[in-house]
């Protein structure tokens, strides 16, 4: 069989012609048939590394921050296990037969340098690094880091495309004004996106929330903007892609980001997170849900709370990279078998 480039140990633009590669120079992982899964600098599914957006249909970020985390800490080295994980995908969706590299340009743009003293500035290098990745047509796939990214980060979102949909799978609704005097942390996001109309609320859904909570019904703010919230009691023993279906019309056309905090997962699952919440949801439902934004308009996504510390394993940050492979086969102008 005839090889032909290899033309390094981190990425290739074509491993053989039966791989049915596109005419078009893409950046195509190598194969671990013909490069060890041990070898090389651990990028992004072994992605090439380069430093802009410049180019490239879709990118891998990575935001190493816990400094808004209420609970345990250690997300600041989620983005660094998750590509050390990475290393297992492999360059085709099997259940989905989707094409990624066949299909987009994208790479690891290494991580945004943030401030581990201060996350109010921390939040402001995050929204500018997101506004310049954005300008060049890119869509942002992130790495957390804790989810108070994803406030400045759908910041710089709404600034190129106005209020967006949002799917948010989550243990915890995220929505709660101050926590312990502050209102910048991972349990508020969501709250300064509302007050600061980066939402379109009509198009919010939030899925997988449960657990202990300050008053009877947690979930009370959320319904009042006009989100749909799917408690994890609606998820259990069931497939989610019926409810996904409901999505998909909730959604329509319009932008759509798509946040995934790893703790919407059963703790047995996925361990490694700072505030972990029993009887959640199967990694199987995580990437029904995924699977189930196939055709929106996705402007943007994250998988955040990833604390490797409490998984020695490695198998949260592991289950958090196929998370971010299944994003990436769901994003527009995705080639499909």
């Amino acid at each position: 069989m005839k090889k032909v480039c290899l033309r390094s140990t981190t990425s290739c633009l074509c491993v053989n012609p039966n791989r049915k590669c596109s005419g078009k120079r893409y950046n195509v992982p190598p194969s671990a048939e013909f490069v060890s899964r041990v070898s090389g600098i651990p990028t992004m599914a072994k992605l090439p590394y380069q430093e802009t957006a410049d180019g490239l249909d879709a990118a891998f970020v990575g935001v190493p921050i816990d400094t808004g985390t209420s609970n345990r800490p250690g997300a600041r080295f989620g983005p660094r296990q998750i590509r050390v994980e990475s290393a297992m995908l492999r360059a085709y969706n099997s259940g989905t037969r989707a094409a990624p590299y066949e299909s987009l340009m994208v790479a690891d743009i290494g991580d945004v340098n943030v401030n581990v003293f201060d996350l109010k500035d921390t939040c402001k290098r995050i929204r500018e690094v997101y506004k310049k990745i954005l300008a060049t047509g890119c869509i942002p796939l992130t790495m957390g880091g804790d989810h108070t990214i994803a406030y400045p980060i759908l910041q710089a979102v709404a600034e190129k495309h106005g209020p967006v949909g949002l799917i948010h799978v989550d243990a915890h609704a995220d929505t709660s004004d101050v926590i312990l005097g502050e209102k910048i942390g991972h349990g508020t996001p969501f709250r300064r996106c509302v007050e600061e109309g980066l939402l379109d609320c009509k198009r919010v859904v939030q899925i997988g929330l449960r657990g202990s909570g300050y008053s009877a019904d947690s979930y009370e703010w959320s319904r009042a903007q006009g989100f749909r919230v799917v408690q994890v009691e609606e998820c259990w023993f069931k497939s989610l892609a019926p409810l996904m279906a409901e999505v998909k019309n909730q959604m329509g056309k319009g932008p759509v980001y798509l946040s995934f905090d790893i703790d919407a997962l059963d703790p047995g699952f996925a361990p490694g997170t700072g505030t972990p919440e029993i009887a959640g949801l199967t990694p199987i439902q995580g990437v029904e849900i995924i699977r189930g934004c196939r055709g929106l308009n996705l402007v943007g996504c994250d998988l955040v709370e990833v604390s490797p510390p409490y998984d020695t394993t490695g198998n949260t940050a592991l289950t958090g990279a196929n998370l971010l492979f299944e994003m990436l086969c769901v994003l527009p102008k995705i080639k499909y078998y």
